[in-house]
């Protein structure tokens, strides 16, 4: 098993890696133009976050090419998020209220029947950190958690391990990152 952590410019690449070796996992973190070919062995790809305002708009290297052809699970975090989000057609723009630091967010409905969020409670403190985020999910996707000033803090497509977060699970901030990390993981594996 093999998960990438592709390098959006984040401030916390390292950390998503960092959680992935704790749990057991071959990790590798790669540059946002690594060619699809060099990631052949990968079982999954995390598309990590990225500098100021990189999810607004910016096209993320080869990040399009890793969702379309890839065929493994992805997760996207704060930029990866909000490029998966574009990629499929949703709209990304500036927070009404950024958000930096600690924040509680809801699951909904959908969101305890999400492989991403097995046994994470109905409320939880998440650490954030961005100005922009989903102004409108893409079609084919379940939104699965929101916070009272960001309605997408975590989604998932229909019928692909497509998932997307808005916040940072991999700082020891959020509550129940870890789990999640290992959710993904699960999902890896199948």
């Amino acid at each position: 098993m093999r998960i990438y952590v592709v390098d959006n410019g984040g401030q916390w690449t390292h950390r998503e890696w960092r959680v992935l070796r704790d749990l057991g996992v071959d990790a590798k973190i790669v540059p946002n133009t690594t060619p699809l070919s060099d990631l052949a062995d990968a079982t999954g790809i995390v598309l990590s976050g990225g500098a100021p305002r990189v999810g607004l708009n910016d096209t993320l290297g080869n990040c399009a090419e890793y969702i379309e052809r890839a065929g493994v699970p992805i997760l996207g975090i704060c930029a990866g998020h909000q490029f998966i989000a574009r990629h499929f057609g949703g709209g990304v723009a500036p927070g009404v209220t950024p958000e930096f630091g600690k924040m509680e967010i809801t699951l909904t409905p959908e969101g305890p029947s999400s492989p991403l969020l097995q046994g994470v409670p109905e409320r939880s403190i998440v650490w954030e950190s961005h100005n922009d985020e989903v102004a409108q999910m893409p079609d084919g996707f379940r939104l699965l958690a929101s916070s009272p000033s960001c309605r997408v803090q975590a989604m998932e497509h229909a019928t692909r391990p497509i998932y997307g977060l808005q916040f940072h699970p991999e700082v020891e901030h959020t509550q129940f990152g870890r789990r999640m990390f290992q959710n993904f993981v699960d999902v890896c594996k199948r």
